[in-house]
């Protein structure tokens, strides 16, 4: 009975701290994110197949592997006086936006509304390449920084070669929709992807564990403390269509701001969903939102923030897009080449 007690006061303490209030809101947005995508899986397609066992393969990779780790290991060392090694940011955008420039028309609207101080940037995401386009048309400063996802990043030698260049990714562990698709169509009775499935469970780090978003959180806090910017997709997952934002949101780009006191920038992308060569791509900038600062954000105040976020972001898609008709050459080729 004295154990229970305890234990019962020792978690009562917990709750009652700010870092672990912080944490479980952090840690239920992941889970919220688990459970929309199981309510939203992708069909299972021979390529969706291909690609899971691509994902897997790249999971178990020793080299994908040892550069996640000590790229999260040295972005967590580098503290506000002293900033990791990276390129500069010019070059940086100069050899995207030539690259970018070379295979799309990008038109940017309202570039004056992004600060030149530290901000978040908040993304609906359609497309890999997104990543890219931003960091070819944003400002030099700040510096800004991309959370993104560790296999997709990193799965192929030529990417590992451009990211070592260019810097400025934080590396996400987590498990794709296509993969939870996977262990629930085994769950149901295809027996030819039981070892698929496995395989999966056993290889593929999921991020949830707390050890993983504490080191995330100290990631992000620093990087906006020391004044460059943060780039996020608040959706958590590529959309399906154009014109559409995947609601709710994630709570932890709100969550971020609150606590670093930095305004959210929202933005849309239009046009990134179907790639072809120099199709129009056209990123729209939304007037800043900026939130009371406070080191203890409450739920109510993160749900009420995150409200306001979607609707500045839903503001900004358009309303009758159509894509465009024609030839569209090089499309299979733009559009897989960064899976």
């Amino acid at each position: 009975m004295n154990a229970d007690k305890a234990a019962m006061r020792l978690s009562v303490r917990s709750m009652q701290n700010p870092k672990f209030q912080i944490e479980n809101l952090l840690t239920s947005s992941h889970q919220q994110e688990n459970n929309t995508q199981s309510e939203t899986l992708p069909p299972l397609s021979d390529a969706s197949i291909e690609r899971v066992k691509e994902g897997v393969a790249a999971a178990g990779d020793r080299t994908v592997r040892q550069i996640v780790e000590e790229t999260l290991n040295r972005l967590e060392a580098t503290n506000q006086q002293d900033c990791e090694p990276r390129v500069n940011g010019w070059l940086r955008r100069f050899v995207m936006r030539s690259l970018i420039h070379i295979l799309f028309q990008v038109e940017i609207e309202h570039p004056e509304r992004i600060p030149q101080q530290p901000a978040i940037l908040a993304v609906n995401h359609l497309h890999h390449i997104d990543p890219l386009l931003l960091l070819a048309e944003l400002p030099t400063q700040p510096y800004y920084y991309i959370l993104g996802d560790a296999r997709t990043l990193y799965n192929k030698w030529w990417k590992r070669f451009i990211l070592g260049f260019a810097g400025g990714v934080i590396p996400l562990k987590r498990v794709w929709k296509e993969e939870v698709a996977v262990m629930k169509a085994a769950k149901a009775g295809r027996e030819d992807l039981i070892d698929l499935a496995a395989a999966i469970e056993q290889t593929v780090a999921t991020g949830e564990d707390i050890q993983t978003l504490r080191q995330i959180d100290r990631i992000i806090l620093s990087i906006l403390a020391r004044g460059d910017g943060m780039i996020l997709f608040p959706e958590g997952r590529l959309g399906n269509a154009e014109a559409q934002l995947h609601l709710p949101l994630k709570r932890g780009t709100i969550i971020y701001a609150l606590r670093a006191g930095v305004p959210i920038i929202p933005i849309a992308l239009i046009g990134t969903h179907d790639l072809y060569l120099r199709k129009k791509l056209t990123i729209r900038v939304g007037e800043p939102l900026q939130f009371a600062s406070t080191t203890r954000p409450k739920r109510q105040e993160v749900d009420v923030a995150l409200q306001t976020l979607e609707k500045a972001m839903l503001s900004l898609l358009p309303n009758n897009y159509q894509e465009p008709t024609g030839l569209k050459p090089l499309r299979y080729f733009l559009n897989h080449m960064l899976w």
